[in-house]
């Protein structure tokens, strides 16, 4: 395995754009990376790597309160050291909705990626991963935001804001794929 900086960029660059904006974000993403040498470390630099979760199911998608931006979006933050993005978009969605979740059977799929202004003047490089979760209600636990719960397709897409509209199409047919077969 290359460097972090190297794998990355491979994982992007072989990303596919599905709309204007994510066309945008990915070129945008592979410029940043070319100047990040620690892409991950949220301390090395207010423009970094994050990785996070389209939670799909049988209820459509699960979408949570943002504490800091009052905004409903997908869970997601920050990577660990050592820690590779797929294994982030796990981590962060079972630590903020309290919902067990898992990637697809045939591994970990990027479904989307992003690039928006975060909390605390921080710039997100965002990897988006598909994953899957049951039927249970999200649970936060104390310390996240407690407000987490499946939407329909349609309720996910008039709630969410530009940075998820684009992603929730990309996930839906997703979805729908794996329940084909």
């Amino acid at each position: 395995m290359g460097s972090p900086v190297v794998d990355l960029t491979d994982v992007v660059r072989r990303h596919e754009a599905t709309s204007p904006r994510e066309v945008e974000a990915r070129a945008r993403f592979l410029a940043e990376l070319e100047r990040l040498p620690s892409p991950c470390d949220e301390h090395a630099d207010p423009i970094h790597v994050t990785a996070s979760a389209i939670v799909v199911g049988p209820r459509g998608t699960v979408l949570h309160l943002h504490k800091r931006l009052g905004r409903w979006m997908q869970p997601g933050g920050h990577i660990d050291a050592g820690e590779a993005p797929p294994a982030a978009a796990l981590r962060e969605a079972t630590e903020e909705l309290g919902l067990h979740v898992e990637h697809p059977g045939d591994g970990p799929q990027l479904l989307h990626v992003d690039v928006h202004e975060a909390a605390l003047g921080h710039t997100h490089l965002d990897l988006r991963y598909l994953l899957i979760g049951g039927e249970a209600d999200p649970d936060p636990p104390p310390g996240e935001s407690p407000e987490a719960r499946w939407c329909s397709w349609d309720e996910a897409m008039s709630m969410s804001d530009d940075a998820l509209r684009s992603a929730l199409p990309v996930a839906r047919t997703a979805w729908e794929a794996l329940q084909a077969t």
